[in-house]
């Protein structure tokens, strides 16, 4: 895709317990990168609290934007577009970022841009690796989401597969607090786990027959839930290690399997990953050696970019305004959206 001419987004996120805002240039170059954590407050709750998130994101929005806009060292009259996440997510956080992007776009008379949170997690690929580009096959491993899905061209998607039940993300949460590590799952997962046995527990792999790229690990958190309890029941410890290891090897093997056969069957040479779980040092390495083994270039974003920012949003929203996408004063938070819904 050609460029005319130097465009710079100002984007803004604020789908769960992060505010950010970031200023981007032509989808690819990040000048600032904001983000106002909320994680140590929420993990006092053992989870999100929506109504707290909320009030959260009304504190600190504006300073964060401020903060983005004297980083990259730019004002709002060199702005090209304004783009905000507007679903999925938490409504009342979603309701903040698009209150602010709609204030903003007005008072300065900027494009508004809406963008797809899950879209924006895809994008995060182009910030580091500037060579990418459609077509290419994506999995998309957030808290709420597991998706497998191919990018036709910039802002087209076909979903190919979903989770039917449990996100990938979700598991890692719920397994986190019942093994005792609290949250958030992920990251304590990956960790503990370097000192466990991941063959030590034959935790099940769900596959659907009807759907063979479709996802499910409900079962799989039961069978976690229920070793625990036969253990404790019967009065034997159990290793925290080796439980949150065979868990992890479990959720990898089965997402390495589900996306290469798709490559295969997609006849794909590009494949990336996307969204928090992508951070996972153990799905990255067996992501990276399943597709070295089948000569398939493989992306992956920096930790930074795996979890919630705004300069993912900005890069997806820079494809969306040169694809012509504009949204009105009327944009609303979408907290179910679907992606490639508009």
């Amino acid at each position: 895709m050609s460029e005319e001419k130097e465009i710079l987004i100002l984007a803004i996120e604020s789908s769960c317990d992060e505010t950010a805002a970031a200023v981007v240039k032509n989808g690819r170059d990040v000048l600032s990168n904001v983000i106002s954590s909320q994680i140590d407050l929420h993990t006092l709750y053992g989870g999100v609290v929506p109504e707290i998130a909320s009030r959260k994101h009304i504190e600190k929005i504006n300073q964060v934007i401020q903060a983005a806009l004297d980083e990259a060292e730019v004002t709002l009259s060199d702005i090209d577009a304004i783009g905000v996440t507007y679903g999925p997510g938490l409504v009342g956080a979603l309701l903040v970022g698009t209150a602010s992007a709609k204030a903003i776009a007005y008072a300065a008379k900027k494009p508004l841009v809406g963008v797809h949170h899950i879209e924006g997690h895809i994008a995060a690929n182009f910030i580091e690796h500037k060579e990418l580009e459609p077509p290419f096959f994506s999995l998309v491993v957030s808290g709420g989401h597991t998706h497998l899905v191919r990018v036709n061209d910039y802002g087209r998607f076909d979903i190919i597969g979903r989770t039917r039940d449990d996100a990938a993300g979700e598991a890692f949460d719920k397994v986190a607090r019942a093994i005792g590590l609290g949250y958030p799952g992920g990251p304590k997962i990956d960790k503990v786990s370097k000192q466990g046995n991941p063959d030590a527990i034959a935790f099940p792999r769900a596959h659907m027959e009807d759907a063979p790229f479709d996802f499910s690990f409900s079962g799989l958190k039961s069978a976690v839930l229920n070793y625990i309890n036969g253990c404790r029941m019967k009065g034997e410890a159990f290793s925290q290690a080796d439980v949150a290891a065979s868990f992890q090897k479990a959720v990898t093997d089965v997402l390495v399997e589900h996306a290469m056969h798709a490559v295969e069957e997609y006849h794909m040479d590009k494949f990336a990953i996307a969204g928090g779980v992508a951070s996972n040092s153990a799905l990255r390495e067996a992501m990276a050696k399943a597709c070295a083994e089948r000569k398939i270039e493989f992306y992956y974003p920096s930790p930074v970019y795996c979890t919630d920012n705004a300069a993912m949003i900005g890069v997806a929203a820079y494809y969306e305004y040169r694809n012509g996408t504009r949204h009105g004063w009327d944009l609303n938070a979408v907290p179910n959206l679907k992606l490639g819904e508009r």
